[in-house]
């Protein structure tokens, strides 16, 4: 494939797709659930909170009962200075992003986390020196829908979305890119699976990390048509 037929940038979830960040989301999660006087499933049974904001998986969870916002206060009490360094860099991650940056392939992180949180996370696990900028939501949650943050992506760093591809391990990621006619790389060993992202439309699966800049290089540039 030549260089013109190639994507080169590739917007990059963080938890489940770099990092396994069970141990401190769940952990903040449950120990805001009994802070609101509320008996917390088993950590086992939190997994489907990892990924998407979790002001939506206290609302849910909590219901018309409880109030999410003060949830989250309590959660990003501890998360804020102890749970967010709580998490695993996935093995094969550092040397997929050196290989994707080493192949010319641009880095942008886009994150349903916190910008606040997610940079520190990176400069923490020093992975930041592989990304040329950093894009998560706001505490207020301004970009909590994730197409959302995809477009505010594409318009600050002037991309074109037929030069873009997105990596993630939830449907949350395949269907923001999807918004935008941006094929999705999905990461099996992230929080997904292959069903959940078989059914959001991925372009392609990878079961390890070793495996995503070969199907990044390997997706063709298609412009998206314009209307007539």
């Amino acid at each position: 494939m030549t260089e013109p037929d190639r994507r080169n940038a590739l917007l990059v979830d963080l938890d489940g797709t770099l990092t396994d960040p069970a141990e401190g989301i769940i952990g903040g999660f449950r120990l805001a659930l009994t802070a609101m006087g509320r008996n917390p499933p088993p950590a086992s049974d939190l997994g489907w909170i990892i990924g998407p904001p979790l002001r939506g998986c206290f609302a849910k969870f909590l219901g018309d009962a409880g109030d999410a916002e003060e949830a989250l206060k309590v959660y990003r009490g501890r998360y804020g200075t102890v749970g967010l360094f709580e998490a695993v860099v996935y093995d094969g991650v550092d040397e997929a992003l050196t290989a994707l940056r080493a192949g010319g392939a641009r880095l942008f992180l886009c994150t349903a986390k916190p910008i606040v949180y997610a940079e520190r996370i990176l400069r923490h696990f020093n992975l930041d020196r592989h990304f040329e900028a950093a894009y998560g939501d706001e505490l207020g949650g301004r970009f909590q829908d994730k197409a959302d943050l995809v477009a505010h992506i594409l318009a600050t760093e002037g991309l074109d979305a037929a030069d873009c591809c997105m990596w993630g391990d939830r449907e949350h990621d395949v269907l923001a890119a999807g918004k935008h006619w941006i094929p999705a790389i999905g990461a099996l060993w992230g929080y997904g699976g292959a069903a959940e992202l078989g059914a959001a439309g991925a372009a392609v699966l990878c079961e390890s990390p070793s495996q995503v800049p070969g199907a990044f290089w390997a997706l063709p540039r298609v412009a998206r048509a314009q209307p007539a």
